[in-house]
């Protein structure tokens, strides 16, 4: 066997091995509800050099890895506009300097205090243990459709400027370097240039090139053409950056935001995201391989005690920062969990600080196994506010409804349903008195200027300290995910207050049932009516005429309220099946009464 079929042979074992691991533990832990990315970095450590050593070159494919990155930011470049990014621009260069600066040198002061390292290797390694994972914290967020929330761009304006602080970071260190310079090596001024050049080069490149190459492509409508045109925009990006020495995540952004308001971005953005996910998974699991195991075994206590230190502090900063900039308790605790962890840039800045001589290689190792255990800890940290957030505790700090006026209308639950309903009454003057028992979606709603009371609105006694005896209207627009409104339940609010109108927001067909026969002015299923906007607009893209069109909605509207009476009577969830429309029993075409 010659070298090159020796090369590939092992290039397809070593594939095999990475992908069967990853896909075995990712599976466990998400199963475990722990996420994807501590099951990668797991599944590397097993594999790594320090336990089972069946890859001994993490290295080799961590560069590779990193374009994973570089994909992700371009996604998330996809997802935001110019003028959001300018909405932003008090968040990025008022929180994100902030907390840079802040925790960074926080932790500095901390190592010098503690470890006795001296200023300039403190600084070496506390500035980066400041910075955030953007590779752990964005996929999180997008996960759980929070990229767009306030939280959500909070996190993501710090963690962008994170990536713009990479430059000045990397020229700090140069400035401390006990090695002669080299002249082939940029000035910190230089770079800025350099960073300042590259993105106003983007910039134009995007308008007049790949926004006009995006046209061509789609008249063609060769969907591999997408692809090919989406990862070379993305490896582009990132080669230019790197070619200067500057953050390929950044390049890669950039791109992603030239590209947004292209009318085929949606098509770039599904054709590139499985590359994103593979080769975001392949970094977590070189991480994992970097990690050594074998350093952490023999000074556990120190490695357990400086991740859990930068954890705490950062998280303890970050929450103050933001409650600075008027966000309130919960959440500003939250954005202090989901950022403590340190970063992937780390790894980068740490061998910098190494090469200058500010710390000897094994300082660098130690702090980058604090690196991987503190991203490691991220995902445990948001199950707990997870678990924080769903815990009915009372808030002392939050109002209860006994301080709210008087007014003809309660609505309780002000989520996505009840904020529709109690505009709609407001439109008219009508004072509504709203009540929320989630303190997260409370304090939400004071960054708007809306006035929520904290307090389970389902309970009697608290409805009649909130004026329900004079109430016009009590809606109940919770998405009873508690089971709350229970038959019993809204029965106890009816016999309390029977002038009031009581509405529900049911949340299926079995709740609607339950609910039969109790005396309310409304109650329907949540999605009922959006989903017969939908297909009312099917029907018309099909071509559909529109008197037809509407006598299938009354006809379905018909035979569904008949179907429901059945079931209510029988208690049979099938009943009345021989009404529902399948291909098998389509609306018999309207009958034209012939003329006598």
């Amino acid at each position: 066997m010659n070298a090159a079929s020796a090369v590939a042979v092992d290039f397809l074992r070593d594939g095999a091995i990475m992908l069967g691991v990853a896909l075995v533990f990712v599976t466990l832990f998400r199963r475990l509800g722990l996420g994807a990315t501590l099951g990668y970095i797991v599944a590397g450590a097993l594999i790594g050099p320090s336990l089972l050593n069946l890859f001994r070159e993490p290295q080799a494919i961590e560069s590779v890895a990193e374009i994973g990155i570089a994909l992700l930011l371009f996604i998330v470049g996809l997802e935001l506009q110019p003028r959001q990014l300018w909405r932003l621009r008090r968040d990025i260069f008022g929180l994100g300097l902030a907390q840079v600066t802040v925790c960074g040198v926080a932790l500095s002061l901390l190592l010098y205090l503690t470890l006795g390292l001296s200023p300039e290797a403190s600084l070496a390694i506390g500035l980066p243990l400041g910075l955030s994972s953007t590779a752990q914290v964005l996929p999180m967020l997008r996960a759980d459709n929070e990229l767009n929330t306030p939280q959500g761009e909070r996190a993501f304006s710090i963690l962008l400027f994170q990536d713009l602080s990479i430059v000045p970071l990397i020229t700090i260190i140069a400035a401390m370097s006990r090695v002669p310079p080299d002249p082939n090596v940029p000035t910190g001024w230089t770079l800025a240039l350099y960073t300042l050049v590259a993105i106003a080069g983007l910039v134009a490149f995007g308008r007049f090139v790949l926004n006009p190459l995006f046209r061509l492509i789609g008249r063609f409508g060769e969907r591999e053409l997408f692809v090919v045109a989406g990862l070379f925009t993305v490896i582009g990006a990132a080669a230019l950056m790197h070619r200067f020495g500057l953050s390929t995540a950044l390049g890669a952004f950039v791109a992603g935001v030239v590209l947004a308001e292209s009318p085929y971005r949606h098509e770039i953005e599904t054709d590139v995201e499985p590359f994103r996910s593979i080769l975001l998974g392949l970094f977590f699991l070189s991480v994992g391989m970097l990690l050594d195991l074998r350093l952490i075994a023999v000074r556990p206590l120190l490695v357990v005690g400086l991740a859990g230190g930068v954890i705490v502090t950062k998280t303890i900063l970050i929450t103050l920062l933001s409650r600075l900039f008027k966000c309130g308790w919960t959440r500003s605790f939250r954005l202090g969990l989901l950022l403590s962890q340190s970063g992937e840039f780390g790894f980068v800045l740490f061998a910098q600080a190494a090469a200058a001589m500010l710390i000897v290689p094994d300082t660098a190792s130690l702090f980058s196994a604090v690196v991987t255990l503190s991203m490691t800890a991220t995902p445990f940290l948001m199950r707990l506010t997870d678990w924080l957030e769903r815990r009915e505790v009372r808030r002392d700090d939050l109002d209860g409804p006994e301080l709210s006026p008087a007014t003809s209308a309660i609505v309780v639950g002000y989520g996505r349903f009840g904020q529709t309903v109690a505009q709609m009454m407001m439109a008219k003057g009508i004072g509504v008195t709203i009540i929320d028992k989630k303190p997260a979606q409370i304090e939400l709603s004071e960054e708007f200027g809306t006035k929520v009371y904290y307090g389970d609105g389902v309970r009697v006694d608290l409805l009649r300290v909130a004026g329900a005896d004079a109430a016009r209207v009590i809606a109940f627009c919770n998405d009873n995910e508690a089971k709350e409104l229970s038959r019993s339940a809204v029965q106890a609010v009816l016999e309390a207050f029977p002038q009031a109108a009581v509405m529900v927001r049911a949340y299926d067909r079995l709740h609607l049932i339950e609910l039969d026969g109790l005396d309310l002015v409304f109650a329907e299923r949540e999605l009922f009516e959006s989903a017969v906007a939908m297909g009312r607009a099917a029907l018309k893209a099909n071509a559909i005429p529109r008197d037809e069109i509407e006598r299938v909605e009354r006809e379905y509207r018909s035979r569904d309220c008949e179907r429901l009476e059945r079931q209510a009577a029988t208690g049979d969830i099938k009943a009345g099946w021989d009404r529902a429309f399948t291909p098998e029993r389509p609306l018999p075409g309207e009958e034209i009464p012939t003329p006598s």
